[in-house]
């Protein structure tokens, strides 16, 4: 591992790993794991979601298979800075729903000797590149895309397309409101909800 246990943390390691993909495809189950295997090594982890992420819990990270990890909600960014001291793995989940400065942050700790590890969905429910997620895949040293499956064809799925009618970019929510789909599948979707809201009602 990185980690040298006698150093400062100026003296160890630091790298970012990011984990994304759409909806239900493992991302969160993933970052538990790591930090998981981190904490059986007996290393200081710490994990941070954005305090408006309370779907499941007020303060555990939950994965879809309701597997949790204690955590600390933030704000904001900067708070990972100022709650980070002497932790040797930070793991950040959701991402996505964090501001324009996680990247920056990141990066800092990283450059301190911190092992980053960050998962979150790479597109919104429009296909478009969501948040600082494409930054910080640009930045991370390591690069993990995990797949769900289609529900309409069974192939692998990389979008999450919304199934309801709202269009605010940032809708938390579940199976009620979002599936998985292929690239194919997302495009007839697409195509099937822009013809229903110009289709005159009778």
């Amino acid at each position: 591992m990185f980690l040298e246990h006698n150093g400062s943390r100026s003296r160890r390691k630091g790298w970012i790993e990011v984990i994304c993909g759409s909806m239900f495809s493992g991302k969160t189950e993933e970052l538990i794991r790591r930090l998981r295997r981190a904490e059986y090594a007996k290393q200081r982890v710490e994990i941070f979601k954005p305090g408006t992420d309370t779907r499941y819990h007020e303060t555990d990270v939950v994965s879809h298979d309701r597997n949790t990890i204690r955590s600390t909600p933030v704000p904001n960014s900067a708070n990972l800075l100022l709650l980070a001291n002497d932790i040797e793995v930070v793991g950040v989940d959701e991402a996505q729903f964090f501001d324009a400065g996680l990247p920056d942050v990141c990066e800092q700790l990283a450059s301190q000797g911190v092992r980053v590890i960050v998962a979150g969905l790479d597109m919104d429910f429009q296909g478009r590149p969501f948040g600082p997620m494409p930054q910080l895949t640009a930045m991370a040293e390591f690069v993990t895309k995990v797949h769900a499956i289609c529900m309409r064809c069974g192939d692998l799925a990389n979008h999450s397309h919304r199934i309801n009618a709202s269009k605010d970019l940032i809708l938390l929510g579940e199976t009620d409101s979002y599936e998985p789909l292929c690239r194919t599948c997302f495009n007839a979707a697409r195509t099937e909800q822009a013809d229903a809201a110009n289709t005159p009602r009778t």
